[in-house]
C-alpha cells in the first residue's frame, strides 16, 4: 500500500498552482498509477512523490512556467467565455423540430420506450392499465429522448464553465417545444422545467 503522506495526487498538485500542461511538461509520468481501491472511478489514480514535486517547484523552469500561467489562464478563460456565449446564442435561436405523431402511436411508442429502458411501475405493466399521469410522463420522456440530437449543440463546453447553464437552457427549450407541439403534454413539460430550475 502506498504511503499517501509522501505522495500528492494530481488534484493536489493542481491545488498547489500547477496546470495540466505544467504537470505533463515538468513532472511527466506519475510515480504511482492505478485504480483507487476505496472508490470506483474511470480515471486512473495518479500520484507524484511530494519531494519530487517540491524539488521541481524550486527550479527556474517552474518559476518561468508559473509566470506564464496567469496569461495562459486568462486567455483560456476568455476563449471559454466566448465559446459559452456562442453556444448559448446558438441554443436560443436553434429551431427545435418535434416529431409529430398521432396520439395512439405516440402512446405506443412511449410505452415501448419505457419497456426498452426496463423501467416498470410497481404493479403496472406498461400499456396495461397505466395511470394517465404515468402515460403523459412516458410520452414526454420518449419525445425528450427523440430530441437527443440537439445535445450536440453542447459540444465544446467542458467542465463547469457555462455547461450547466447551457444544459438547463437546452432542456427548457426542448420541453417548451414539446409542450407547444403537444398541448396535452404542456403541463408535464412545465413541471419538468420548474423541477430543473
Amino acid at each position: 500500500m502506498t504511503d499517501r503522506t509522501t505522495y500528492v495526487s494530481h488534484a493536489g498538485v493542481r491545488r498547489r498552482g500547477w496546470t495540466d500542461t505544467m504537470v505533463r511538461e515538468l513532472l511527466g509520468t506519475p510515480d504511482v498509477q492505478g485504480r483507487d481501491p476505496r472508490r470506483w472511478s474511470p480515471a486512473p489514480l495518479r500520484l507524484y512523490l511530494l519531494a519530487r514535486v517540491e524539488t521541481v517547484e524550486r527550479t527556474p523552469e517552474f518559476a518561468e512556467t508559473s509566470a506564464l500561467s496567469p496569461a495562459r489562464s486568462s486567455a483560456a478563460a476568455a476563449y471559454a467565455e466566448r465559446r459559452r456565449a456562442a453556444v448559448l446564442a446558438t441554443i436560443r435561436v436553434e429551431p427545435i423540430e418535434v416529431p409529430l405523431v398521432p396520439g395512439p402511436e405516440l402512446e405506443r411508442r412511449a410505452v415501448r420506450h419505457r419497456q426498452l429502458l426496463g423501467a416498470r411501475s410497481p404493479g403496472t405493466a406498461p400499456g396495461e392499465g397505466a395511470a394517465a399521469g404515468a402515460l403523459v410522463r412516458w410520452q414526454v420522456s420518449y419525445l425528450r429522448h427523440a430530441l437527443a440530437r440537439y445535445e450536440a449543440l453542447l459540444d465544446g463546453l467542458y467542465g463547469e464553465t457555462g455547461r450547466g447553464e447551457a444544459e438547463r437552457l437546452l432542456r427548457r427549450r426542448l420541453y417548451e417545444a414539446i409542450g407547444a407541439a403537444y398541448p396535452a403534454l404542456a403541463q408535464e413539460c412545465r413541471r419538468r422545467i420548474a423541477v430543473e430550475r
